[in-house]
């Protein structure tokens, strides 16, 4: 059973890292706070509820020391377990913290502190009151601007925020405006993106197109149906589920997708298989794709 530190230890801890003459009693108490917020829910609480800590915490991972990359990701890792209550998600979504948070998005110290930075959003934004609040503060746009050009490792953690900040309407609409679109799709075109890479593509761009905006933009884009044709033989369950659902949608909208589809030789063959291999969701779809596609043949022929 984890210790409870006393209130004291806790004030002692945050004195030492404000404390900018010594840079390795700083990290010392960082690492501290650090390893006591992430064991226990009554630390977390205990910490977030002492007067100042997190304004101490956020100042210290802006520091301009030698050392402030290593202060901002121990920083950043306290803020990131403190998020794991409940109680406190909505505490540290203010205005101040989600700019902060952009801001390291857009340019961070570190390829860690672009990861910690994103998973930190991904996990205010569970709440569901502070969706529209990143929403209004421009995390949606910061995020598609960071996935135009973010490495791979940082990817996952991107689109875990964005698709975790898409269950809300007007984010999704914010995220089409902002391009994501394009710039999903140029991830799922890349040869040597990941399985699960993929499959965080497609969920956040088949969250987009249930609605009108979002469907218009994945339409007129070009080689879209090959792109879904092809993610319906990956591995991933989640690019295959996901692939189909957004086709089903297509075909609903434009029978030229429908059409472009039919004509690759092995479509019929890949839904067949979904329908017998896939997950009951994948399943789902392959037979709404399969009776599309004969329905289609019928009136065609």
């Amino acid at each position: 059973m984890p210790i409870i530190p006393s209130i004291e230890s806790i004030a002692e801890c945050l004195a030492q890292a404000a404390n900018s003459g010594s840079e390795e009693a700083q990290e010392r108490a960082l690492q501290s706070l650090s390893s006591l917020t992430k064991v226990s829910t009554e630390n977390r609480n205990l910490l977030a509820h002492t007067h100042g800590a997190i304004p101490t915490i956020l100042s210290l991972s802006s520091s301009s020391s030698s050392s402030s990359v290593h202060l901002q990701i121990l920083s950043l890792s306290i803020l990131l377990n403190l998020s794991l209550n409940p109680n406190l998600k909505r505490t540290l979504a203010t205005t101040t913290n989600i700019q902060y948070l952009n801001s390291i998005i857009l340019s961070p110290a570190s390829l860690h502190s672009s990861k910690l930075a994103a998973s930190l959003v991904c996990s205010l934004a569970m709440l569901d009151k502070n969706k529209a609040v990143f929403g209004v503060a421009g995390t949606v746009q910061v995020i598609v601007k960071a996935l135009s050009n973010a490495a791979s490792s940082a990817a996952h953690h991107l689109l875990s925020s964005l698709f975790e900040l898409s269950q809300f309407h007007g984010n999704c609409t914010l995220a089409v405006w902002a391009g994501a679109v394009p710039v999903l799709l140029g991830i799922l075109e890349d040869p040597d993106e990941e399985e699960d890479l993929s499959g965080s593509c497609l969920s956040v761009l088949s969250l987009l197109s249930r609605y009108e905006q979002g469907m218009q933009e994945i339409q007129a884009a070009d080689g879209v149906v090959e792109l879904l044709v092809d993610a319906l033989k990956r591995r991933c369950m989640v690019s295959r589920e996901n692939a189909a659902e957004i086709l089903v949608r297509l075909f609903e909208e434009d029978e030229k997708c429908m059409r472009d589809a039919v004509g690759k030789h092995d479509f019929s063959s890949l839904t067949a298989d979904l329908s017998i291999r896939g997950s009951a969701k994948a399943r789902e779809k392959a037979a709404v794709l399969t009776t599309m596609i004969m329905d289609f043949n019928l009136d065609y022929y």
